[in-house]
């Protein structure tokens, strides 16, 4: 399985237009590859360098969905919650609000990690989800699992 964006590359920066110094939108998203079996798509953005990369506290969360149709081949740019493929629900990110907020790091070059689940099922969660809560109705479901880095510092 892989995942991947038109926007940058794997371990290069992500352009400031997905980020809170300009228009704050999701980068478009491309995957492939999905195994067979698989019923749903998960997607978790964090950042494992928050505050601070030289002294870490915590793991940001940008953006969870889940319940993506495995047919699904990726997401635009700019996706909006009305827009996003049948079934898809969105979880809670760290603003404690759905939907897609950018990095915004406070200092110093942060890593973002585009995640990307294959499910052996349809989650039955159909309101959104925190991170953890999602971690947790995902275990003993995954069949595979894809990554994207893109890293951001601020001007």
């Amino acid at each position: 399985m892989q995942i991947s964006s038109p926007a940058f590359r794997d371990g290069e920066s992500i352009p400031p237009r997905y980020t809170c110094d300009a228009e704050d939108i999701s980068p478009a998203l491309l995957w492939s590859d999905i195994p067979a079996g698989t019923r749903s798509l998960a997607l978790i953005v964090d950042d494992p360098d928050a505050p601070d990369p030289a002294a870490p506290k915590m793991t940001w969360v940008h953006w969870v969905l889940f319940n993506l149709p495995p047919d699904s081949s990726g997401l635009p740019e700019a996706v909006p919650s009305s827009a996003l493929p049948p079934g898809t629900v969105e979880g809670i990110n760290d603003w404690k609000r759905t939907g897609y907020g950018g990095p915004c790091p406070p200092i110093g070059r942060h890593r973002y990690y585009f995640k990307l689940y294959a499910l052996d099922s349809i989650l039955p969660a159909n309101r959104p989800l925190t991170k953890p809560q999602l971690l947790e109705l995902m275990q003993g479901h995954l069949l595979d699992e894809a990554v994207l880095m893109g890293t951001y510092q601020r001007p």
